[in-house]
């Protein structure tokens, strides 16, 4: 899929697919998974026919897959180059100020 020119709408539809794929291949019905999500089988239904949900049940759902690891890939996290660690020295950036 093309995540960049795809709408939110796809994306989320596309999200709902796979975890409903992945549910398959596990096994479950729609019942054990929410019940292992501790979520309602009305909203991993929605989830799965690409309705919006929040990232608290994307993680329950995930967990209940034992698939948290695929967040791996969600948002990588932000390496420093060398030179860059240098001009630092030991200045981490803590907060983000509007420019005056």
């Amino acid at each position: 899929m093309n995540w960049k020119r795809a709408s939110d709408k796809a994306i989320l539809i596309e999200m709902g697919n796979r975890i409903r794929q992945k549910r398959i291949q596990k096994r479950f019905k729609q019942s054990d998974l929410a019940h292992r999500a501790g979520i309602s089988v009305y909203t991993l239904q929605k989830m799965e026919h690409g309705q919006s949900f929040n990232v608290s049940t994307l993680i329950q759902v995930l967990r209940a897959l034992k698939e948290l690891e695929q967040l791996d890939h969600f948002l990588l996290p932000v390496e420093i180059s060398p030179i860059d660690l240098l001009h630092a020295k030991d200045k981490t950036t803590q907060r983000v100020r509007n420019p005056k």
